[in-house]
């Protein structure tokens, strides 16, 4: 890394996506308020979170990052993230037994509170106000005194980010992710699912594995990774004065650190090589994601990976590929072989959600079967390249949403209605993120007997 970097030396840069402040001196108040505050996660967590990721980068390992679409202050409460919490590690189960391998458990929370917008501006009959950028800049409501940028915001942002890493922190830690109860809550889903006979038998079996285990003395009791898990947060790094503002210097090592989470990305929006976001997250040693869509070229790919891990240090750098179903077969394989060529150590993840979004009924929604098919042609092109296929990337909630359509209880356009409660992005529902888990364990599964098959053969 040249050594010209500093956290600020962003802006000098070219930015997008930076929201219009009216009251500059404001905003430099809040930022100088900020960098006194503690940071929210610790540097250890997040080079824990690196070597994590290395594995998986190497094959031995699956990262699962999922959460919100953008966090609300409205929506906070301890109900709320325990009903996530609750979700992902049922995800977190099946996806272990399907992969035989250890999964990484990075949320989309505590953080994820700021979206790029296609326009700056959102016009509802002839009113025009600046559009929705998250709860950390502005209000979701259409009038002109929510919508004009706030800078206290940020601080409200920390606040809320700091409360639920620690009630996430006493989930983890505490016994609340006991294995014992994840597989009881899996167990209630697979009853009570239209399609329940297709899911008994990997929950049997996962369930003959657990009561083994305990005829032979492996309890939670007995060992502390039954009962505890190690947790991550991540969010995009979009708005970032926030983002210099939690970045601090690691008292062992002497590297900085973005403290506003174990791990941030960058957006399909924001990834010009040129530009201040990329120019913050090269000099900061968190892991990193990097959103990969339809106009990124190989070349272009290639010079991102050496700006953003120029050591090539595996753990570094996901590459999330977020193409569309329609789209990912023509634009997937000449990345792959290109870092595959150059032997870049990535570790790459699916988001699925991203490219698959429509409108059906007036509402944003994301049909479950251009879901799942962008899934499938992921793994499918990774075995046919022999690369690694690390991951997946989701918008979800705990709650009983109706936003996307499909899955196993068929949403159609007309449940939209129900319960459409998003602020930005239409969301996976508890049900169907835990029916793509079992449909993912069943395709990491046929990939496992594909490959004793060869080398049997």
């Amino acid at each position: 890394m040249a050594q010209t970097w500093t956290p600020n030396s962003w802006r000098q840069k070219p930015i997008q996506q930076v929201p219009d402040y009216p009251d500059l001196a404001a905003l430099a108040a809040t930022e100088a308020k900020l960098a006194k505050y503690p940071p929210l996660v610790f540097a250890g967590e997040a080079r824990r979170l690196k070597s994590a990721l290395a594995n998986v980068a190497e094959g031995r390992g699956f990262l699962l990052q999922g959460g919100d679409c953008a966090e609300s202050f409205a929506e906070h409460g301890a109900d709320t993230i325990r009903d996530f919490f609750r979700a992902f590690l049922q995800m977190a189960v099946v996806l272990t037994f399907g992969a035989q391998q250890p999964v990484v458990k990075v949320g989309r929370i505590a953080g994820q509170f700021a979206k790029p917008r296609s326009s700056n501006i959102e016009k509802q009959g002839d009113v025009e106000l600046p559009s929705y950028r998250g709860d950390i800049i502005n209000g979701i409501e259409f009038t002109e005194e929510d919508r004009v940028p706030n800078p206290e915001r940020q601080i409200m942002a920390y606040r809320q980010s700091a409360a639920t890493l620690n009630l996430l922190r006493a989930f983890a830690m505490g016994g609340y992710a006991n294995l014992d109860n994840v597989h009881q809550w899996m167990l209630g889903f697979v009853k009570d699912s239209p399609q329940a006979e297709r899911y008994r038998k990997l929950a049997d079996r996962i369930s003959e594995t657990m009561d083994f285990m305990k005829a032979i003395g492996i309890t939670s009791e007995n060992h502390p990774s039954l009962r505890e898990t190690d947790f991550f947060t991540s969010h995009e790094a979009l708005l970032l004065g926030y983002e210099q503002a939690l970045t601090r210097v690691d008292s062992t090592s002497g590297d900085w650190y973005a403290t506003s989470g174990h791990m941030i990305w960058i957006g399909d929006r924001t990834r010009q090589p040129d530009h201040a976001h990329i120019e913050y997250c090269r000099g900061i040693k968190n892991p990193l994601g990097l959103k990969c869509g339809p106009s990124l070229t190989a070349d272009g790919l290639l010079e991102l990976i050496d700006l953003l891990n120029p050591a090539n240090e595996a753990g570094r750098l996901t590459l999330i590929c977020r193409f569309g179903h329609d789209k990912v077969a023509e634009h997937l394989p000449r990345l792959i072989r290109a870092v595959e060529r150059e032997g870049k150590k990535v570790v790459w993840s699916c988001d699925p959600m991203h490219g698959n979004t429509i409108t059906l009924n007036n509402y944003k929604t994301r049909p479950f079967e251009r879901i799942l098919s962008e899934v499938e042609s992921f793994f499918q092109i990774h075995r046919a390249e022999g690369s690694h296929p690390g991951g997946i990337h989701i918008e979800m909630t705990g709650n009983d949403v109706t936003e996307c359509t499909g899955g196993a209880r068929a949403l159609s356009g007309d449940d939209l209605a129900d319960r459409y409660h998003t602020h930005c992005d239409p969301r996976l529902n508890a049900d169907q993120a835990l029916e793509l888990a079992f449909l993912l364990a069943e395709r990491m599964k046929g990939g496992r007997d594909e490959k004793r098959l060869v080398v049997n053969g």
